[in-house]
């Protein structure tokens, strides 16, 4: 699977899990040249606090696209060291 924005590859990993419809790829996989931190945070009610970053790809920015969960709650391990993308972000 890769993640694309912007003409750039974000990450790319054989080894992702799906939760919820999204692929969550392994935090080693996520190319560090293109993200800044986010303070940005949600909630999710089953898997916790969500921290974000965004995307700087070609001079472009694209606010809190790549969203983790430092510390998954009980139940969702399966997202633990692992990103997911929205925001426009292609993942195929």
């Amino acid at each position: 699977m890769k993640a694309v924005w912007n003409g750039a590859v974000i990450a790319e990993s054989d080894d992702t899990v799906v939760v919820e419809g999204n692929h969550y790829f392994p935090v080693g996989a996520l190319k560090r040249e293109y993200i800044k931190p986010s303070e940005t945070h949600t909630t999710c009610g089953w898997k916790g606090l969500a921290s974000y970053y965004s995307l700087v790809v070609n001079g472009k920015e694209n606010a809190d696209a790549v969203w983790y969960y430092p510390e998954p709650m009980k139940g969702a391990e399966a997202v633990a060291g692992r990103v997911a993308f929205w925001h426009g972000v292609e993942v195929a």
